[in-house]
């Protein structure tokens, strides 16, 4: 068990100074040995544990998984389900997501999906876990009669289909107040579909 918990460890050090150097360099202009050397460990070391950059942008890609789903950490237990519903579509609708994870990584990494087919693959696990997490909120509360909605999975499908377009043209704008107007604009349409209109902040 040890040497199975070191292993995990010392991959989760390295993806995270992967992450932080692409931020500052790109992805593309990574190498194991700035990694190594962003760690101060031997090169043969990072190689031990990634072997090759396909591997190490697989594990950043779990990175971007793992950071993603705080956006649908559980409330305590006293906030109901629909408050829940609502905190999350307030969530996907602001500037959290980079936050949680640097835009710039996301597009360096989605950009690779056109010439990698793990990475689509794995790229595409991303966006229908996203949707099946907002489908199972969705779901929760038309169980609980708290809203009417007759199709919990195209909904969610549609919400992240608005939430996607969003923050590729929101990417290109950076004016303060013409972003923000915009944003509003998606939300409103996301909430539109729940009919929940009346709970936006």
């Amino acid at each position: 068990m040890g040497r199975k918990s070191l292993k995990e460890d010392q991959q989760k050090k390295i993806i995270e100074a992967f992450y932080e150097i692409a931020k500052r360099e790109g992805i593309e202009n990574i190498s194991f040995g700035k990694i190594a050397k962003e760690l101060d460990m031997h090169p043969s070391l990072v190689v031990h544990y990634f072997s090759t950059k396909e591997e190490l942008l697989l594990g950043l890609i779990d990175f971007i998984i793992a950071g993603y789903q705080n956006i649908y950490l559980a409330e305590p237990e006293h906030v109901d389900s629909l408050n829940r519903l609502i905190d999350v579509l307030n969530n996907i609708f602001s500037r959290k997501w980079n936050n949680y994870i640097d835009d710039s990584i996301f597009y360096n990494c989605f950009a690779l999906i056109f010439r990698n087919k793990l990475i689509k693959q794995q790229f595409q696990e991303l966006h229908l876990l996203l949707r099946q997490w907002l489908e199972n909120l969705i779901q929760a509360c038309v169980d609980q009669q708290l809203i009417v909605c007759e199709n919990p999975a195209q909904t969610a499908d549609l919400i992240f289909v608005i939430s996607d377009g969003a923050y590729y043209f929101l990417s290109m704008i950076e004016d303060p107040d013409l972003y923000q107007e915009h944003m509003e604009r998606y939300k409103e349409a996301a909430f539109k579909l729940l009919h929940l209109e009346n709970a936006l902040q």
